[in-house]
């Protein structure tokens, strides 16, 4: 039997100079992206805008959660090495 192997996320690769904005525009848009579909094929203004901040807000919230998780334990990673030096 095959199994699939996924890697671990590659830690080592250099962080964003904001994530945090970053995220939000990603998300920012891709709620834009939401309504202007929404609209287009029928669906209510109002039902549309509501969804996207719902969905927006959810996913900047998760992805900062994430975003702080990771910057503290790479701070706690880094503060491990400076005081083995």
């Amino acid at each position: 039997m095959k199994r699939l192997r996924w890697e671990a996320p590659d830690r080592d690769r250099p962080l964003p100079k904001h994530p945090y904005r970053d995220t939000a525009v990603v998300y920012g848009v891709l709620a834009i992206l939401l309504v202007i579909v929404a609209v287009a094929t029928g669906s209510g203004l109002a039902r549309a805008l509501i969804t996207a901040v719902a969905v927006f807000v959810a996913a900047t919230l998760w992805s900062w959660r994430l975003w702080r998780n990771r910057l503290r334990e790479r701070a706690r990673i880094e503060g491990a090495t400076d005081e083995r030096d």
